[in-house]
C-alpha cells in the first residue's frame, strides 16, 4: 500500500468550504491543531509568492503584503504547494426555487430562442476575433516592414563604406525600444496578460477563477503587447495569445453587457452564470486557434483535448461555426487589405503555403525516420521544458518587481538583435536570388552581386515568414552550418524568451527550431546517394521536424495534427505527422511535463486532472474533506450571518444548510447549500422574514438581481446592516439549492475525484448514515494530492 511521503500542516484548509473547527484529521488518523488558531508548524511555513509573468498573484495588496513586498531580493518559492488564493468557478447550475420556477415558467418558443441566442453569440464571437486577428496581423506587417527596412537600408549603406556596427546599435535599438512599450504595457498596467495566456484560459476552463484573465483591459494589452513583442524581433509568435484574445471577446460578448466600462446592453442576461459562461470561452479559444491557422476543426480539437474539461456534445457545432466565422472573417478583410477581393484562401495568420505535388509524398520506408524524428523532438522539448522550468524559478525569486521585468525583456530583446546580427555578419551561406526565390527583406552583406545571405532569411525576418520558407524555399537554399548554429541559437533564445513579462507565443518558435533541424535532417538524408535522385524532400523534413518540436514541448496530439494538416492544406500528412506527436508526447513525458502544465504547477494553481493520482484508493472522504463545517440554519438570524461572512479568518464560500426536526432532540439535518455570493446579494436587498411580513418590501427578489451582480459580487464590508436588522430572521430557502450532490464518508478518493471532476463542483458535501453534515470536500482538498518520485505525496497549502 502506498503512502503519504510528505505529511504538512497547512495555513488554512477552508477557503471555499465552510470548515473552521479546533483540529483536522491527519491522514494517519491522528489529529492536529486548527492551523487557523495558531503559527504553521515548521513543516508548514507559509510562503510568499512572488509575481509570476504569466500570472498574476498579487490582485489586490493589502498593508501586510506590502510590507513583505518591500524586503524581497528573493522571493521563496517552491512548487510543492498550492495557493490558497485561488477560488473556483461554479460549473453546476443551482437549482433553488428561483430557477425551477423560470424554468418552468418558460416556453417551448423561449427554450428554442436562447438556442438561437447562443448560435449568435458564437457567431459574434468568431466574427470580433477574426477582426482582432486581421488587426494584429496588419500592424505587425507595416510595423515590422517599417523596422527592417530602416535596418536593410542601414546595412547596405554601411557595408562598404564600414561602420556596421551603427547597424548593430540600430538594430538592438529598435527592438529594445519596441519590447519596452510592450512590457511596461503588461508589467505595470496588467500581468495577466503576459505571455501566451494558454495556462491561463486552461485553467479558466478547468473550474478555476484567475484573477482579471478574461478582463477587457487584459484584452487591450494582450494585442498590443504582442505587436510590440513581434515587431520588436522577439523568439515569439502572435498565435498563441489569439487563443486567450478569442477567450477574452468570448467571456465578454456572452454576458451582453462590460463590467470595466460599466455598459449594460441588457441582452444575453440569462447567459450571466459560469456553466454558460464557459461553454462561449471553450468557443472564444477555438475561435483563435482556427484565426491564427486558419484550421476550424483544428479549433474545436484544441478547445476539448487542451482547453474544455467539461464537454457538452451540444457544443461541437456551436463551436466549430464561431471557428469558421473566425477563420472567413480574417481572410475576408486580409483578402480587401492584401486588394485580392474575393480570394478567401489565405490559411489564418500564418500562411504555412501548400505541400503539394507527387515530389514532396512520403513512402512507407520513412515512416521510421519520421518516428525518430519525434523521439528528437520529444528530447528536445523535454530540455526546453527543464531550462525553462529552472529560468522561471529564477525569475520568480528575483525578477519579480515591474521595473526589473521591463529590463529583463528590453536585454533579451537587444541580446536577439545581437546575437543575429552576429551570426548573418559572419555567415558566407551565399545563395542565389533567383526567381523562385521571393525573399522579403534579402540581405546581400558580402555577398557577390544578384545573391543573398541565406542566413538572413531565418534572422532577418518575422518568424512566420522564416517557418515558409524553410518549409518551401528549393533544395540547396540552406547550407547544413547555417541551420545548425540557426537551430542551437534560436533554441536557447525562445527558451529565454517564453516567460518575460510580455505578450507572446510559443507556436511560432517551436516550429520554426523544428523546421530548422527538420530541414537539416532532410538535408543529410538526400546525401546518401540513391540513383542520383533526391528522395529526402528538405521541405517535407522540415514540416515533420516542425511538429516534432512543437509536439515535444507543449504535448499536443490530435489537435495538433489537424491543425498542421489544414494549415499545409495536404491531408496526406496526417498518419506520419499524428505518429511523430505521439511519439515526441511519450518521450517527452518520461522526462518532464509540458510546457503548459510546469508553468500551471509554478503558478501553485489547484488544478485538477482528467483523473486522480493512481495510488490513491485506500484514501476516503473522510480523511480528505475539511471539517468541521460551518452551518446554516434554514431560516438564520441576519447577524450571525454578517459575522459568518464578515471573518477575516477565513474565506468561506460555500455553507450547508441545516434544518432542526422539531420537538425532536436529533441532530440537524442537511437540507441544501447557499454560496457567499448568493448570502451577499440577499443582504443587498434586505431580504428579511420580518419585513416581508411587514410588506416594507418592494417586490420579490428574481433571478435577475443575482445575474446582475455576476460576478463581480461586492465585498460583504460594502454592506451595511444596522443593529435592528441584525436582530431580523433570513429564510434561505428560496435561495439555497436544495439538492446539493452528497458522499458518504468512506467513498473513496477517486470516486470522490471523478464526482467533483466531471460535474465540475466547487463544493462537494459529505454526509453520514443520518444525513448530517460532516464534511465539505473542495478543489484544494482534492488538488494537493498527486503522484510524485516516491508515491503519493500531499502538497503544502500556502496563503498567498
Amino acid at each position: 500500500m502506498a503512502n503519504i511521503t510528505k505529511k504538512v500542516s497547512w495555513s488554512s484548509r477552508a477557503d471555499e468550504s465552510g470548515a473552521t473547527g479546533e483540529r483536522t484529521p491527519l491522514l494517519n488518523g491522528s489529529e492536529q491543531q486548527n492551523p487557523l488558531s495558531r503559527q504553521p508548524s515548521e513543516g508548514g511555513s507559509v510562503f510568499q509568492i512572488g509575481r509570476l509573468s504569466t500570472v498574476d498573484l498579487e490582485e489586490e495588496i493589502t498593508s501586510d503584503e506590502e510590507s513583505l513586498r518591500g524586503r524581497p531580493k528573493e522571493i521563496p518559492h517552491t512548487e510543492k504547494l498550492l495557493s490558497l488564493k485561488y477560488e473556483s468557478l461554479d460549473y453546476d447550475n443551482i437549482e433553488n426555487q428561483l430557477f425551477l420556477e423560470e424554468e418552468r415558467r418558460m416556453s417551448y418558443m423561449g427554450f428554442r430562442c436562447l438556442e438561437i441566442s447562443r448560435w449568435v453569440v458564437c457567431g459574434l464571437i468568431g466574427f470580433l476575433t477574426g477582426l482582432i486577428a486581421c488587426f494584429i496581423d496588419i500592424a505587425v506587417e507595416q510595423l515590422a516592414g517599417i523596422k527592417y527596412q530602416v535596418v536593410k537600408t542601414n546595412i547596405e549603406k554601411f557595408t562598404e563604406a564600414g561602420g556596421l556596427s551603427i547597424s548593430l546599435l540600430l538594430w538592438a535599438f529598435l527592438n529594445s525600444a519596441i519590447v519596452m512599450l510592450g512590457a511596461i504595457m503588461v508589467a505595470f498596467f496588467e500581468p495577466i496578460a503576459a505571455g501566451s495566456g494558454i495556462p491561463q484560459i486552461k485553467c479558466y476552463l478547468n473550474g478555476i477563477k484567475i484573477p482579471r484573465v478574461v478582463r477587457l483591459k487584459t484584452l487591450v494589452v494582450k494585442v498590443c503587447g504582442v505587436i510590440c513583442s513581434v515587431v520588436g524581433g522577439l523568439a515569439v509568435g502572435k498565435e498563441g495569445p489569439m487563443i486567450h484574445s478569442g477567450a477574452v471577446v468570448a467571456a465578454g460578448v456572452s454576458q451582453g453587457r462590460s463590467t470595466s466600462l460599466k455598459r449594460d446592453f441588457k441582452m444575453f442576461e440569462y447567459f450571466r452564470r459560469d456553466t454558460e459562461k464557459r461553454d462561449f470561452v471553450s468557443a472564444g479559444a477555438a475561435a483563435g486557434v482556427s484565426a491564427a491557422f486558419g484550421a476550424p476543426v483544428g479549433g474545436v480539437l484544441f478547445s476539448l483535448e487542451e482547453g474544455a474539461s467539461f464537454w457538452n456534445q451540444m457544443l461541437t457545432w456551436r463551436i466549430f461555426f464561431a471557428s469558421m466565422i473566425s477563420t472567413f472573417t480574417l481572410n475576408f478583410f486580409l483578402s480587401i487589405y492584401h486588394n485580392k477581393t474575393g480570394d478567401l484562401s489565405s490559411p489564418g495568420l500564418i500562411n504555412f503555403g501548400r505541400f503539394q505535388g507527387d515530389s514532396v509524398a512520403y513512402n512507407l520506408y520513412e515512416i521510421p525516420l519520421f518516428i525518430a524524428m519525434g523521439a528528437i523532438g520529444g528530447l528536445l522539448g523535454a530540455l526546453f521544458n527543464i531550462l525553462n522550468y529552472w529560468l522561471t524559478i529564477f525569475r520568480i525569486r528575483y525578477v519579480h518587481r515591474p521595473c526589473l521585468q521591463v529590463m529583463e525583456a528590453m536585454l533579451v530583446a537587444a541580446v536577439t538583435a545581437a546575437v543575429s546580427f552576429t551570426m548573418i555578419y559572419f555567415s558566407n551561406d551565399c545563395q542565389p536570388l533567383g526567381p523562385e526565390h521571393n525573399e522579403e527583406y534579402p540581405l546581400q552583406l558580402f555577398c557577390a552581386d544578384g545573391e543573398y545571405n541565406s542566413m538572413a532569411t531565418a534572422f532577418f525576418n518575422t518568424p512566420e515568414r522564416s517557418v515558409r520558407s524553410l518549409f518551401h524555399n528549393q533544395p540547396g537554399s540552406y547550407n547544413p552550418l547555417t541551420l545548425g548554429l540557426f537551430t542551437l541559437t534560436y533554441f536557447f533564445l525562445a527558451c529565454w524568451t517564453y516567460g518575460l513579462a510580455v505578450s507572446a507565443g510559443v507556436f511560432i518558435p517551436s516550429l520554426l527550431i523544428g523546421a530548422a533541424w527538420g530541414r537539416l535532417f532532410g538535408i543529410l538524408l538526400a546525401s546518401i546517394p540513391s540513383n542520383g535522385s533526391i528522395w529526402a524532400d528538405p521541405g517535407k523534413y522540415a514540416l515533420i521536424g516542425a511538429a516534432a518540436q512543437l509536439g515535444g514541448i507543449v504535448r499536443m496530439t490530435l489537435s495538433l495534427t489537424v491543425i498542421m494538416v489544414e494549415a499545409t492544406g495536404n491531408v496526406t500528412y496526417g498518419l506520419p505527422i499524428m505518429l511523430v506527436l505521439m511519439t515526441a508526447k511519450i518521450v517527452g513525458d518520461y522526462f518532464v511535463e509540458g510546457l503548459y502544465d510546469i508553468h500551471i504547477k509554478l503558478q501553485s494553481v489547484p488544478f485538477l486532472h482528467w483523473d486522480a493520482p493512481a495510488t490513491s484508493h485506500w484514501l476516503t472522504a473522510r480523511e480528505v474533506m475539511s471539517a468541521p463545517v460551518t452551518c446554516l440554519n434554514r431560516i438564520e438570524k441576519v447577524g450571525t450571518i454578517v459575522d459568518t461572512l464578515s471573518n477575516t479568518s477565513t474565506n468561506h464560500n460555500g455553507f450547508p444548510v441545516v434544518v432542526q426536526v422539531s420537538g425532536t432532540d436529533e441532530p440537524a439535518k442537511l437540507c441544501g447549500l447557499i454560496l457567499r455570493s448568493q448570502l451577499i446579494v440577499l443582504l443587498k436587498h434586505k431580504v428579511f422574514v420580518e419585513l416581508a411580513r411587514s410588506r416594507l418590501t418592494h417586490r420579490k427578489l428574481q433571478l435577475k438581481d443575482f445575474r446582475d451582480a455576476y460576478p463581480r459580487f461586492p465585498p460583504i464590508q460594502s454592506i451595511h446592516v444596522s443593529q435592528d436588522e441584525r436582530e431580523c430572521m433570513m429564510d434561505l430557502t428560496e435561495f439555497m439549492n436544495a439538492t446539493p450532490y452528497t458522499v458518504p464518508q468512506e467513498t473513496s478518493l477517486p470516486r470522490v475525484f471523478k464526482l467533483f471532476r466531471a460535474l465540475g463542483l466547487r463544493h462537494l458535501v459529505v454526509a453520514d448514515d443520518e444525513n448530517r453534515v460532516v464534511g465539505l470536500v473542495t478543489r484544494k482538498d482534492l488538488a494537493r494530492y498527486h503522484l510524485g518520485k516516491h508515491g503519493l505525496e500531499e502538497l503544502q497549502l500556502a496563503q498567498t
